[in-house]
Order: structure tokens, then C-alpha cells, then sequence
């Protein structure tokens, strides 16, 4: 149990922490839902990834560092292939995106889902097949779209009139007929932050049914773009499948709208992705297959209840694939001991990256987990702070945690579930470098993404 659970309501009354709570191999604890595959502590103490201790890791490659267990990343894509067999799964790279990433995705046969030209771009220089792809996105520009078009990926969600306004001009100019889907906003409650929920009306993502439903006329109408049908994308970090089964509804009442008043049964939808993973022990992940049953069920139901053929589906899982494989590894710098107001005190644990490297704490309160990796601990836990090294107060990497009373300057600190969204969404705040992703696999550490140096930051500037 962690500190966000029942112990912190004893720290938080000015009891004594548990007793339970005080014996050493709790603050040693890895729970295997919190971390990848092939991540363990072995018997001197230290966790190792793949085979390869973290203190090596530290000593070759420096900290902070992103630790991506390839081997993990790889089951994971397989599992969703194997599960949704009979339907396409697209990886939403915005969780993370590298060319390492882009060929293991196409290795194990799934599909891309890029959102802006810089993606793309990523993508095609790794040699994905751009009819594998599809390109999201609420503001693609006219080179984003004319590069796509060249490019021929493989569809393009239009999310606004102007859009499809843009990509029609486009495709006459060029002489092509791109596929495309529309985007709909379905009205569903996905009970996640406001800023990772997608479908209700008052966001920027999409258009409304009836909106939707004039698009639809307007594309078969011009006949300039194939229309594949809709799309829907609920939030992030969804662990309830029955919202999944609203959404679904009301965009299989929209094709079958469509059928009804033009006569065509458009072939495809998308459900989107946003599947949770487990970043503290209060996550509850669906797992893989029970989800994917799940879907076709929900599918065969709601096109029985419209008499409708079943368009082929499409999910696009991001988070769920690659962030239980990676952990941030970080150089604890300082300690302080702070005491509370309640008559108990926390342990503020600075660490040499931050908000920098992962600001989804910051930005929408997300929870992390960590543990002290290059070494076991008998000493009692005590309520911690995982800071990190910039010139904010909320600079936080994990809010509230047990770490051992003997945390101290040099221990190496590892955050679990740091594979979406931390590398993506970094930035050089405080001019600091963004950290290395390093692959791991079979014994072996491999740089994908290097380091940034100061050198980086200086010939950008140009004075």
C-alpha cells in the first residue's frame, strides 16, 4: 500500500505510521503492476531492467534518464494486435514517438496514429508505411495536409469545416482522393480530468452528431474525399468500458443515419483510445483481451439494435502500450525534513530532473509511485516528496510516497510509468536538457533518443 492510501490519513492525524508499515521490506516493495516486465530488485537490492542494474545504467549513461524495457513495449503492441484481431489498431504516438518506437510498432504489425507535421515527419523517416497511417489533429495546417496527401497516408480525421474546406481545395489541386473520417463529440461523461476528456460539447476536439451528420452530406455530396465514417475519442485514463458502449451508440445511430437518408452504409468507425494503465495502486486497468471482448460485443449489440452491416473497427491505444514500460531514473540531490502543521513532519526528496522531464503532475495532478533502486533499505518508512530542481513550487514529481527514513544524497530514485507523455511533452524549463530514452533488451542498454547537451540549447540561439 502506498502513500496515497490509508497511511497517509495516520501521517495526516499526527499518529504514528502504521506498524505494519515499519517493516523493512515494505519501503523495498515493487508491485508488478506498477512497473515492466522484466524490472526486478535482485537479492543485493538493486532493481534492474532486462538484466542490467540501474547503477550501471547510472554510471554509463548518467541521470535523469528514461529506462524503456523494449521487450515490454513489444509484448504490449502484440497483446493489443492479438486481442483486436480483425480490426485495426493504430498507436496513438503522441504518447511517445521515436523512430525506434515507429519501427517496433511496425514490426509487430500495428497501425500510427500521428497529430501534427512533426510527427509525421518521424514516422516517414523511419520508414513507416504511410498507408498504415492515419493523421489526427484540430488544427491541421495546409502543408501538414498537402504533406499527408503526398505522403498517402492512409486516412485524415477531419475535425472542423475549415479542414474540410483546406483538404478538399488540396485533393483537386493535387488530383487525389484522400480517405478521411470525421470526428464527432458524443456527449459522453469519461470520468477523468477535464483537461484528457474529449467528448463533451464544450472542448476544442471535434463536431457535434448533427454537425457531423451536415459534413457527411457535404463530403458525399462533392465527392472529392472517400468518406470511411466516424470517429469518436472519449478522454484518457478510462477504466470503465461502458462508456465506451454510449459512445459507440450514438456514432452507430449517426451511420445509420447516414444510410438511411443517402443510402450508404459508411465501412469503418473509430472508438478512439484513452485506456487506462496502473501509475499507483488505486488503478485498476481492463485488461487486454477482457476489452477487447468487450468492444465487439458492445459493436454487435448496438449494429443489431440498427440493422447495420458492422463497419471494421478501429482502437488506438498509446498510453496503455508504452507507459508501464519505461521509468524515469533520477540522482537524489538533497533532503530535507518538513514538519506539518498536524505535528508530523515530510521528507522533501529533490531529485536532478523535474517538471521538465515530466509535468503531468503539474499540469492536471497526476500520481506517481517511486522507489529507492540502487539499494535495499531496513531503515522505517517515512511520508516523502519526490521534488525535482526548478524554480517552481509545484515542481513535483510524486506527490506523496513512503520512502525509507535513510533516503540520502547519491540514491538513485526510480518513478514507475513514466512511458507516456513525460519524454513527448518535456521541455528545456530552466534551460535544463531533456534526459535520454535508453532501450533495453536481453542485456543490452541502447540509446534512442541522446541526451541534450548545452551545446542543444546555445545553437538555437541565435543571438
Amino acid at each position: 500500500m502506498r502513500a496515497h492510501e490509508a497511511g497517509v490519513l495516520h501521517a495526516e492525524a499526527g499518529q504514528a505510521v502504521p506498524s505494519w508499515l515499519r517493516e523493512p521490506e515494505d519501503v523495498n516493495l515493487m508491485l508488478p503492476q506498477l512497473w515492466a516486465r522484466t524490472v526486478e530488485r535482485r537479492e543485493d537490492g538493486v532493481v534492474a531492467v532486462g538484466g542490467v542494474p540501474v547503477t550501471e545504467i547510472a554510471a554509463e549513461f548518467g541521470t535523469p534518464a528514461y529506462v524503456l524495457d523494449e521487450d515490454d513495449f513489444r509484448a504490449r503492441a502484440r497483446e493489443y494486435r492479438d486481442a483486436f484481431a480483425g480490426a485495426d489498431v493504430f498507436y496513438a504516438g503522441k504518447s511517445f514517438l521515436c523512430k525506434a518506437v515507429v519501427r517496433w510498432i511496425h514490426e509487430e504489425g500495428l497501425h500510427l496514429d500521428v497529430c501534427t507535421g512533426g510527427e509525421l515527419a518521424v514516422a516517414l523517416a523511419a520508414g513507416f508505411p504511410p498507408e498504415r497511417m492515419g493523421l489526427h489533429g484540430n488544427n491541421k495546417s495546409v502543408t501538414e495536409l498537402t504533406r499527408a496527401v503526398e505522403a498517402g497516408v492512409g486516412r485524415i480525421v477531419l475535425d472542423s469545416f475549415d479542414e474540410l474546406d483546406r483538404l478538399t481545395a488540396i485533393a483537386r489541386e493535387l488530383g487525389a482522393r484522400p480517405k478521411v473520417m470525421i470526428r464527432t463529440k458524443v456527449g459522453v461523461e469519461a470520468h477523468t480530468h477535464a483537461y484528457i476528456a474529449t467528448a463533451h460539447e464544450d472542448q476544442k476536439f471535434g463536431l457535434g452528431l448533427d454537425e457531423a451528420a451536415v459534413m457527411a452530406a457535404r463530403v458525399l455530396d462533392e465527392d472529392v474525399l472517400e468518406l470511411l465514417g466516424f470517429h469518436s475519442h472519449i478522454g484518457s485514463q478510462i477504466f470503465d468500458a461502458s462508456a465506451f458502449e454510449v459512445a459507440a451508440r450514438r456514432v452507430l445511430g449517426l451511420q445509420a443515419k447516414i444510410r438511411d437518408e443517402r443510402g450508404v452504409e459508411l465501412p469503418e468507425l473509430d472508438l478512439g483510445g484513452g485506456y487506462g494503465m496502473a501509475y499507483t495502486t488505486q488503478d485498476d486497468p481492463i485488461p487486454v483481451p477482457e476489452l477487447a471482448e468487450r468492444l465487439r460485443k458492445i459493436m454487435e449489440h448496438e449494429c443489431a439494435g440498427y440493422g447495420l452491416s458492422e463497419p471494421r473497427l478501429s482502437v488506438e491505444p498509446g498510453r496503455a502500450i508504452c507507459g508501464p514500460t519505461t521509468f524515469t531514473l533520477y540522482e537524489v540531490g538533497t533532503v530535507k525534513q518538513v514538519p506539518l502543521d498536524y505535528g508530523a513532519s515530510r521528507a522533501y526528496v529533490s531529485v536532478d530532473g523535474g517538471m521538465s522531464d515530466n509535468i503531468r503532475p503539474a499540469l492536471y495532478d497526476a500520481s506517481y509511485s517511486a522507489t529507492i533502486a540502487s539499494r535495499a533499505s531496513s531503515a522505517a518508512p517515512v511520508l516523502a516528496r519526490v521534488v525535482g530542481k526548478h524554480c517552481e513550487s509545484g515542481d513535483i514529481v510524486v506527490k506523496d510516497e513512503f520512502l525509507p527514513a535513510d533516503v540520502s544524497p547519491g540514491d538513485l530514485l526510480a518513478v514507475p510509468g513514466t512511458g507516456a507523455y513525460a519524454r513527448s511533452m518535456a521541455s528545456n524549463y530552466n534551460h535544463v536538457p531533456r534526459p535520454p530514452v535508453l532501450a533495453v533488451a536481453d542485456g543490452t542498454v541502447r540509446v534512442i533518443v541522446r541526451r541534450e547537451t548545452e551545446d542543444d540549447l546555445l545553437r538555437l540561439d541565435v543571438g
